[in-house]
């Protein structure tokens, strides 16, 4: 069933950013408020008019599918269908007038993401994921790039106050044994990933939201995603991520990321 929808669903996951794209275009480099959510994290009206923008549209095409989202939360949770989407992710980056935030999209069947798209709109680059397919970009396919080296291994993390207590400690011990350590970038470090730029993505603190449009990307691209035990991701997952592009490298992190 899932099959004989996939390209429906697909197609309607691509009118989504191209819906979305346009409001934040409009807003990216001017002058607009910028609010402080309860987690101390920035909220502008182009991620609520995007989130908006996006749950009607779903609500109009496909009403018995959930929808859970970065500003307005999750309904319809019994749904087979769940809909993860975040309007902004790098709201910072967006409002310093830095073009490396990105809009998610994602849907789950039963709780496993099979399309993901990640879509940076100022520079017209779009990934697109698709479970059992190959990830293209702007419609070329993209790989990783091969290194199973962690001391020649390039990481990325968008921030260091992701991580907290031990996360800290954790992060540090990893970054010590690979050859550079660049911070920034939200989900388009994860993009530069999949095209083969940087080798590895560690964070911590992300939502459902925030790495379920990932999963179908990298793993098209030839990445593995997991937490930091080295398990796939899922709605219960606790928000520790790793990203890597040569599947030797995942557990050579899992293993530094827990050891004492």
């Amino acid at each position: 069933m899932v099959k004989n929808w996939a390209a429906e669903f697909l197609n309607f996951a691509l009118s989504l950013a191209d819906t979305s794209g346009p409001i934040i275009r409009r807003h990216f480099r001017t002058s607009m408020d910028i609010d402080t959510k309860p987690d101390n994290s920035p909220v502008t009206i182009a991620d609520r008019e995007v989130e908006k923008t996006m749950r009607t549209l779903i609500e109009k095409h496909y009403p018995e599918h959930g929808v859970f989202g970065e500003e307005f939360g999750q309904n319809q949770k019994d749904s087979e269908f769940l809909w993860c989407i975040d309007p902004i992710d790098g709201t910072k980056a967006f409002t310093s007038g830095k073009p490396i935030f990105g809009t998610l999209i994602s849907l789950l069947h039963l709780g496993q993401p099979i399309i993901g798209i990640i879509d940076q709109p100022v520079l017209h680059e779009r990934w697109i994921g698709s479970r059992g397919k190959p990830t293209v970009l702007n419609g070329s396919q993209i790989h990783t790039r091969f290194c199973s080296n962690l001391e020649k291994a390039v990481l990325n993390t968008t921030s260091p106050d992701m991580f907290i207590d031990k996360d800290w400690s954790r992060f540090r011990r990893l970054s010590e044994k690979t050859k550079d350590t660049f911070y920034g970038g939200d989900c388009y470090g994860y993009a530069m990933l999949a095209c083969g730029h940087i080798d590895l993505v560690v964070e911590a603190d992300l939502k459902p939201y925030d790495y379920f449009a990932l999963v179908p990307v990298l793993q098209g691209a030839g990445a593995l995603i997991s937490d930091w035990q080295g398990k796939s991701l899922d709605l219960n997952s606790d928000g520790h991520v790793i990203a890597a592009g040569d599947s030797k490298l995942l557990p050579k992190v899992v293993e530094v990321l827990n050891s004492e």
